[in-house]
């Protein structure tokens, strides 16, 4: 078999091009599928969020997204949200839900600290290492 380099690259540029993370192509018996090496969790979060980043959103002490999966910014729909921005929570406390095929995994906070930013919305899909909530 010949190993197509142009439909190579040019999936690898859709990869780019629609921010994914892996693309596959089938066309009879030939198959193809091409996937971005992500073992950096800054490569994953630059990738992700796709937007220049600003020195305060930089600064702070980051908590990340242990898993890949769906972000809940409260334990049920219209419920309180665990964290809000200005509040000063300890170590250990619960800040977001991800739940990942149907298990909800409770995602807890690496210091104490004020809750600078949340950067992710509810319902929203987080990739592993993504940046969550930025505490002062």
């Amino acid at each position: 078999m010949k190993i197509d380099k142009k439909l190579i690259k040019e999936l690898k540029d859709y990869l780019e091009e629609f921010d994914l993370s892996e693309i596959s192509y089938q066309d009879g018996n030939k198959k193809i599928k091409v996937a971005k090496n992500i073992t950096s969790h800054n490569t994953v979060t630059a990738h992700k969020t796709g937007l220049t980043k600003t020195k305060e959103e930089e600064s702070g002490t980051k908590i990340v997204s242990p898993i890949i999966g769906t972000a809940y910014l409260a334990s049920e729909p219209g419920g309180k949200k665990f964290v809000e921005v200005g509040q000063k929570i300890k170590k250990g406390q619960t800040v977001m839900i991800v739940e990942a095929m149907k298990t909800m995994n409770h995602v807890p906070s690496t210091s104490d600290g004020e809750v600078k930013k949340v950067l992710v919305q509810d319902g929203q899909a987080v990739e592993f290492g993504q940046t969550l909530v930025l505490l002062k």
